[in-house]
């Protein structure tokens, strides 16, 4: 679909915007905050302006994912189990929401991740430096893929986060691992979605290629940032991605926009 004339200037600042995103999630998750509202701004349909987020935000996360994984923050070994429970969980909710309306599970997001906001506030210590794990890795990796990419295939929001708190509190990573991990987490899934909006001719490659180039840069920067900096860095931006994230949904539920 190529149908929508976009100038060069708003072309030039949705590769600032993209920039902007792919920084801002990189760190703490939640750039499609701020790429999606610029999407439907400049006239693009819902599910084009969602499916072209997708195509940006995947070169993001593969952006940030490569700096954790060349800095020897995270292995991509260690990341495999999970990006193999991933895929299918994330396939498995791709399918399905295809036939049934995923509105019925709206209510119910912004409460756990006020949970995990409050969580996260409170638990000074959390993410801090590594722990003893709560679970076993294959353990870990199956019960998680498979529940969040589900999740991030069926509906989405709010992904980067439950992941960041799963392997922080059960896998028992300090903040920094856990944000490298779940980068490649995140890529993973969007990946399995893109496919889907492909498919369904769904995307502005002019767009979404130009963003693109915008996230990568700002995925490397924020990465970096965030492995240099650690949790110290991380956690107040972490929170107000979150406390954001809520407000939106919020918003969304009892008022019914976009």
């Amino acid at each position: 679909m190529e149908s929508i004339d976009i100038s060069p200037t708003v072309l030039l600042i949705l590769l600032l915007v993209g920039l902007l995103s792919g920084f801002i999630d990189s760190i703490a998750g939640g750039g499609g905050l701020i790429a999606l509202p610029a999407l439907l701004f400049v006239g693009l349909p819902p599910q084009v302006a969602l499916g072209t987020n997708k195509l940006q935000g995947s070169f993001g996360t593969l952006s940030a994912s490569w700096n954790f994984i060349s800095r020897r923050e995270v292995s991509l070994k260690t990341a495999l189990p999970g990006i193999f429970f991933t895929l299918i969980g994330a396939s498995g909710g791709a399918l399905l929401v295809q036939s049934l309306d995923p509105s019925f599970i709206k209510p119910l997001i912004p409460i756990l991740l006020l949970l995990v906001f409050f969580h996260t506030l409170f638990s000074r210590e959390l993410g801090s430096k590594d722990i003893p794990a709560r679970m076993q890795p294959i353990l870990f990796h199956a019960l998680f893929g498979l529940l969040l990419g589900f999740y991030d295939g069926f509906f989405g929001p709010g992904t980067g986060s439950f992941w960041t708190v799963a392997f922080m509190f059960f896998a028992g990573f300090n903040m920094t691992r856990a944000t490298g991990y779940t980068k490649i987490m995140n890529f993973t899934s969007n990946i399995v979605a893109l496919t889907w909006f492909i498919i369904g001719g769904n995307i502005i490659w002019s767009i979404g290629l130009t963003m693109a180039a915008g996230q990568i840069i700002g995925a490397r920067i924020g990465s970096g940032m965030a492995i240099k900096r650690g949790a110290a860095f991380i956690r107040p931006l972490f929170l107000t991605v979150v406390f954001i994230t809520i407000a939106r949904l919020a918003f969304i539920n009892f008022f019914n926009v976009t």
